[in-house]
């Protein structure tokens, strides 16, 4: 055989040997491959499983303290301003012609004082002249009384004559009236707020001549919603804060029976005194009305929450440890706390933890005691 070709042989063979050996030697290792990753994922299982289990706590832990509630007047607050007790614009009773003004703006007057005079023209002439109608049928009537009494003269005769004197003594009356509306005087104490009469001015009848406004008392006057307004009688005190600073004291003096169409609130007015002329028609104010007594708690408004609705209140724990919601009506709200309504006469509230907590849950909680304020 040719030397050639059993080279060629032995070479096949070589190769068929080499791989029929690593076609029986490959499986074992991937066999050892699958095992070690399925072990490798078991073990991984076993480590992850326990991180996925919820995490087992105890209950929540809270600061509570006991609250007492204590007896404390209602207060009413209302938004308002301040009024004048009366502003009148004077105006002329019959036409004429300004000669003198007696009281200028911003100057106070007392009842009665000479404001404005109007020009009397033949005034005077018209009075002389009914005067003297008056004393002629004076003169008449005494004589027709004197014959009656001596019967020289009917009794009819008697009554005309005295019908006569009447007449001329209303003449005379109207006249002197007239004459007076001449003269413009103020109805009450005041101060001059506005002049619209100046010196040879014609003034017509029925034209503002002088506004005046009644300094003392004082109104200041709100809008009380609806379910307050029977809480709020005539004769209950009140004050009011004054935007500028002053604080007054007061009465009521009014509550209205008919409400505001359009914002259903009733008006209500605080009477007050100014005899020192410090207060100003128009200042916003905001009223205090005292109400019934009611039991209430002073807290930190800072423990004020709301549940899932919305509904403004307070957390705390009953009996049992477990955490209820109270709805809250806020009375007042000051540096010293907020006072509130809608509470049990004593309760747990949660001070510290109030917003990690819900209504029905198990806590754990620390208790302190509040004074009564």
């Amino acid at each position: 055989m040719n030397r050639s070709v059993i080279l060629a042989i032995l070479i096949a063979v070589g190769a068929f040997g080499w791989i029929i050996s690593g076609q029986f030697s490959d499986p074992p290792a991937e066999d050892a491959t699958a095992a070690e990753t399925q072990a490798a994922t078991t073990t991984d299982e076993a480590e992850i499983a326990p991180a996925l289990q919820p995490e087992k706590h105890g209950p929540q832990q809270v600061k509570v303290r006991t609250y007492t509630a204590t007896s404390r007047d209602q207060h009413i607050v209302v938004r308002g301003k301040t009024e004048a007790f009366r502003i009148v614009e004077i105006k002329a009773e019959i036409p004429g012609r300004v000669v003198s003004i007696e009281a200028e703006k911003g100057q106070r007057v007392k009842k009665g004082d000479v404001l404005v005079r109007f020009a009397m023209k033949d005034m005077n002439a018209k009075l002389k002249e009914a005067e003297a109608l008056v004393r002629q049928r004076e003169i008449e009537y005494n004589a027709a009384n004197s014959l009656s009494k001596k019967g020289f003269s009917a009794k009819t005769t008697l009554a005309g004559s005295k019908a006569l004197l009447d007449s001329a003594r209303a003449k005379a009356e109207s006249v002197r009236i007239n004459m007076d509306d001449l003269i413009i005087r103020a109805p009450f104490d005041g101060v001059i707020e506005e002049r619209a009469a100046e010196i040879g001015a014609y003034i017509k009848d029925g034209s503002t001549v002088i506004t005046l406004l009644d300094e003392d008392p004082f109104l200041v006057t709100g809008q009380v919603a609806e379910v307050y307004v029977n809480k709020i009688q005539v004769g209950d005190q009140g004050y009011a804060k004054l935007i500028t600073g002053e604080v007054v004291a007061g009465t009521v003096r009014y509550v209205s029976k008919n409400s505001d169409p359009a914002t259903r609130t009733f008006r209500v007015e605080l009477i007050v005194p100014n005899d020192d002329y410090k207060l100003r028609a128009g200042v916003t104010s905001e009223i205090t009305f005292k109400s019934d007594q009611v039991m209430a708690h002073q807290i930190s408004p800072a423990i004020l929450t709301l549940n899932d609705s919305g509904d403004l209140g307070v957390r705390a724990v009953n009996d049992q440890d477990i955490v209820e919601f109270y709805p809250v009506q806020i009375l007042s709200d000051s540096n010293e706390g907020a006072v509130i309504t809608g509470l049990p006469s004593q309760v747990r509230l949660i001070e510290v933890g109030q917003e990690f907590v819900r209504e029905g849950e198990k806590v754990l909680p620390q208790t302190d005691t509040a004074e009564a304020k």
